[in-house]
């Protein structure tokens, strides 16, 4: 159906919203994509305006890739679109159509497709970058984890393979776009979390 391929471009569209932005300004905070890490995610977001921000940005980007795998499943569309449409979303927030195609890393937005796949898959997902997370205490280490780790578990919980390739598509865009992360990390230069960016 016609309506179930629609879905594609609304959750593009909706992944395009960047919720660091709006939270930023609606608490008149300084532009994530011109100040700290200069990435509009909530990391930064956690820098420039502390926990609340942050939380309120981790909501909002998730619930973008939560909610069209939510109505993609409640129409029962087929695994190849279901994968499409988290994938799409995904993208839309890494290259969102609103803000001149310059957006965050994906870390949230991913998560919300994960648990859009399946909640264990998810929750597996966010277990890791927490248990890494509290062990070094860098983000970007945690998402790097998680993402490596994010195929085997779609694979273990679910055994489709256009979930698992959507997600392999995820997880190399994430450590593509953590290779300043990953160069920093590489050199001792990261910066932990709680500590603020010089």
């Amino acid at each position: 159906m016609l309506i179930e391929w629609l879905l594609i471009p609304f959750a593009y569209l909706l992944g395009s919203v960047s919720s660091a932005i709006i939270v930023s300004r609606a608490l008149g905070l300084p532009d994530p994509r011109q100040e700290g890490s200069k990435n509009p995610g909530a990391t930064n977001v956690l820098r420039l305006g502390g926990k609340h921000a942050a939380i309120l940005t981790l909501l909002g980007d998730t619930s973008k890739g939560l909610i069209p795998l939510l109505i993609a499943k409640s129409m029962t569309v087929s695994p190849p679109l279901l994968a499409a449409v988290g994938f799409a979303a995904f993208v839309g927030h890494l290259y969102p159509v609103f803000f001149q195609f310059k957006g965050g890393k994906g870390v949230a937005t991913a998560l919300g497709v994960l648990l859009g796949f399946a909640w264990p898959v998810g929750a597996m997902a966010l277990l890791t970058w927490i248990g890494v997370a509290a062990l070094f205490r860098f983000s970007s280490l945690s998402a790097l984890a998680a993402a490596v780790l994010a195929p085997v578990y779609v694979w273990f919980w679910l055994g489709s393979a256009e979930l698992v390739v959507a997600t392999m598509f995820m997880s190399t865009l994430l450590v593509y776009r953590h290779k300043g992360n990953i160069e920093r990390l590489l050199k001792g230069e990261e910066t932990r979390l709680g500590a603020k960016r010089q």
